[in-house]
């Protein structure tokens, strides 16, 4: 960490040991905004696709006679068949099963939900994975009494899964609020996103990578140089942590002092995982935290 007076203008620390000192203890609890739970856009229009499709299925509903019914209506709507993962939470169009490995041998059989003129061999096929995905047996049992309406608990259910990358969005957003700030005040240009391709493009500067995948959470082009700034927010700790930490050691190795970099990083997750992040800390010329940027440091860093 590179100590400067601004720590001490801005923080009231007089040494790196208390600056992380801070950073450890204003670490904050949550970046959940209320969009965290559910995307309820984008299930209702999820479910909007395929709702015509349920419709035809709730003819399934109830049904004592399921195996003729399901032919007859497969075979008259082939446009059905690439609703039924969904009703099994899966968005896959084609996929592997296990369907055997009891003898040391593992068997795979396929499955194509995109056929579009099936033969009764390949209705057979559907058939015998609504009984064993347990389709049928929800259908039958009138458990349900509407497709499109299960469809949103399902669809909800799915969207849940995107929470661990809306908490990275809205961390990236928060941080946004404060670079946009920046820029404005001082008329500095920034970028989101940005590969070095698109660094190139916008501010004709060559940056490094460690990967060819890299992107830039942000970078911003003052008057006299190009900052770059990764962000990420961790609610709970785990590996994943540490190899954080890691990795920005190495990105600032990269880049080599030729840019600034800021690694803004917060949440309780770092609470028990205060070693790697130290060792980046030390390393590191910038490490910042929420607080930090709270208490208006970024504009006296950049």
């Amino acid at each position: 960490m590179k100590y400067s007076t601004i720590f001490k203008d801005c923080l009231n620390c007089d040494n790196e040991d208390q600056v992380f000192d801070f950073l450890i203890n204003n670490l904050k609890p949550s970046s959940k905004l209320w969009s965290y739970f559910v995307d309820w856009n984008k299930v209702n229009k999820n479910v909007r696709k395929v709702e015509v499709s349920l419709n035809t299925l709730n003819y399934l509903i109830g049904k004592k006679n399921f195996d003729d019914e399901f032919r007859y209506l497969i075979k008259s709507n082939p446009r059905l068949i690439p609703v039924l993962p969904l009703l099994v939470v899966s968005r896959d169009h084609s996929f592997n099963i296990l369907v055997d490995y009891q003898d040391r041998i593992l068997r795979y059989e396929n499955y194509d939900f995109t056929i579009q003129n099936p033969t009764d061999e390949d209705i057979e096929r559907l058939l015998f994975f609504t009984e064993k995905s347990g389709l049928k047996k929800l259908l039958k049992s009138s458990k349900i009494k509407s497709l499109v309406d299960y469809m949103f608990g399902v669809e909800a259910g799915l969207d849940s899964n995107g929470r661990k990358n809306r908490v990275g969005k809205t961390m990236e957003s928060i941080i946004e609020v404060f670079i946009k700030h920046l820029c404005n005040e001082k008329g500095y240009d920034y970028l989101t996103q940005a590969n070095a391709t698109k660094i190139k493009e916008n501010f004709g500067i060559d940056v490094p990578v460690d990967k060819s995948s890299r992107k830039y959470d942000f970078v911003v082009k003052t008057n006299t140089n190009l900052t770059i700034f990764e962000v990420n927010f961790y609610g709970g700790g785990g590996s994943k942590l540490k190899s954080t930490a890691g990795e920005y050691r190495n990105l600032y190795d990269i880049l080599n002092g030729q840019f600034p970099f800021i690694w803004i990083t917060d949440g309780i997750g770092w609470e028990k995982t205060q070693l790697p992040l130290r060792e980046s800390f030390d390393h590191n010329e910038f490490i910042l935290s929420l607080a930090m940027l709270e208490r208006g440091i970024l504009e006296k860093l950049v």
